[in-house]
């Protein structure tokens, strides 16, 4: 069975409309929704699209080649200055003088409170000794007793803390000393840093070298000939003596503090007593050779300024005149 054509011309005949949800034929009057059971006959399609920031990049497979620098018709105003580049020049080594200064004063100031301590640390000991000679004939105060410890104990302590911040200064001031020495006179230091510490550290050579590190700094100090052979003053002298005898005495109680028995403690508390007092007179001559040689390297000059006084004549009259003064 055919069916039928419209004529040519004519709009073509709307089809009837089925409903999807109770499968009936909607009337052709009947509207957008079925008149059976309510639902919207027009046929939805929902196209979903990716937003424009998921697509892709492409990314072009070619290259714009190079073209040269940019050209302009007229001279831009925006850029450099005419002129030729200016290469700035490496900063100044800082002068090894201006370190022996910074550090002197407070290393002259750490060596007399060590001094003092060291003192006190023997003062200590020598109570503790008195104690004992006391504790032969009689019963001994069990507050003397445990005040004595408490000092030797704390003294002991804090002067071995200052004694090593002290030491660790004074090879850095030694280091920075040789090296103004040497640069005083135009020359290059003998010893580097390296061997100045090891020098000061190594058991052996700090017998020798530490006191012949200040003789050589003391010969730059004084502007003597470089050719000439180092000759240490008398306070160079006293102050290797000391070092060398603390050195020696330090190593004798070590080894003293290794044997047993009520007498080798009673020896022990004279060595350290002995110790100590070594110790302060150490560094109290370290006090002094320091602060010496710092102001050899580098002394302050004296500030010359000009005074306005009043000049009285014979005729009453004051005359302002200048006068320098230093």
């Amino acid at each position: 069975m055919s069916q039928p054509v419209p004529a040519p011309g004519l709009p073509p005949r709307p089809q009837p409309l089925i409903c999807s949800r109770c499968g009936r034929q909607a009337p052709p009057d009947a509207g957008p929704f079925c008149a059976h059971c309510g639902r919207y006959l027009a046929a939805l399609r929902w196209v979903a699209e990716p937003p424009p920031s998921a697509a892709p990049v492409v990314i072009p497979r070619w290259r714009p080649r190079y073209a040269g620098p940019p050209r302009y018709r007229m001279a831009p105003r925006w850029g450099f200055p005419v002129g030729p580049w200016h290469v700035e020049p490496p900063p100044e080594p800082v002068p090894a003088i201006v370190g022996v200064r910074a550090i002197g004063p407070t290393l002259v100031n750490v060596l007399w409170v060590t001094a003092a301590i060291a003192l006190v640390a023997a003062g200590g000991e020598i109570w503790r000794y008195a104690l004992l000679l006391a504790s032969r004939t009689e019963a001994l105060s069990a507050s003397a007793v445990a005040a004595s410890d408490a000092l030797v104990v704390g003294a002991s302590w804090f002067a071995t803390v200052l004694g090593l911040m002290a030491g660790a200064m004074l090879v850095m001031w030694s280091v920075r000393a040789s090296r103004a020495a040497a640069d005083r006179a135009g020359l290059v230091a003998s010893r580097s840093p390296r061997a100045i510490v090891l020098g000061w550290l190594v058991p052996g050579l700090n017998l020798s070298v530490p006191g012949s590190v200040m003789a050589e700094i003391e010969h730059g100090a004084l502007d003597r000939p470089s050719g000439e052979r180092p000759r240490p003053s008398r306070l160079v002298l006293i102050w290797w003596a000391l070092w060398v005898s603390g050195l020696v005495l330090a190593t004798v109680v070590l080894l003293w503090s290794l044997r047993d028995g009520v007498q080798a403690m009673a020896d022990g508390v004279v060595l350290h007593a002995l110790l100590d007092l070594l110790a302060a007179a150490t560094a109290a001559v370290s006090a002094v050779l320091v602060g010496r040689l710092t102001l050899l390297l580098g002394p302050v000059r004296a500030v010359r300024r000009e005074v306005l006084v009043a000049v009285h004549s014979p005729a009453s009259a004051a005359t302002p005149a200048a006068s320098t003064s230093s």
